[in-house]
């Protein structure tokens, strides 16, 4: 059985490879990109079963990245999950409104995100 694609949409270097290696633990094939520009073509291209992304980053915040792609998770049913220091309630408001399935306010404990994307998968 082919593992589940993860993508990490994160512009911080390290925040992007320890969301990564901390995904590593679980049965999953880890993607990365650096923007949201980028990750819309890795979206594109690699057909991920689940997408975390962060809120704040340059050119193309998350909120925009989910805008841009919604139609497509919703139509396919890919678990999309805002990973963000961004913690207003304003802020999980929007990104549930758009679609997101999960919101996680960094920082976050490894284990609870195994469990939030077990979960998701799994579902």
């Amino acid at each position: 059985m082919k593992n589940k694609t993860i993508l990490i949409i994160e512009d911080s270097p390290e925040m992007r490879e320890n969301t990564a290696e901390i995904l590593s633990l679980g049965p999953y094939d880890i993607v990365v990109a650096k923007d949201g520009k980028e990750g819309i073509d890795m979206i594109i291209k690699n057909h991920p079963d689940l997408i975390i992304c962060d809120v704040i980053m340059p050119e193309m915040d998350g909120f925009d990245v989910l805008r841009s792609i919604g139609d497509m998770i919703k139509r396919d049913h890919i678990p999309f999950i805002f990973l963000t220091a961004r913690s207003e309630k304003s802020d999980v408001k929007t990104g549930i409104e758009l679609g997101a399935s999960d919101y996680l306010v960094k920082p976050f404990r490894g284990d609870e995100l195994l469990r939030i994307v077990n979960m998701k998968l799994c579902a």
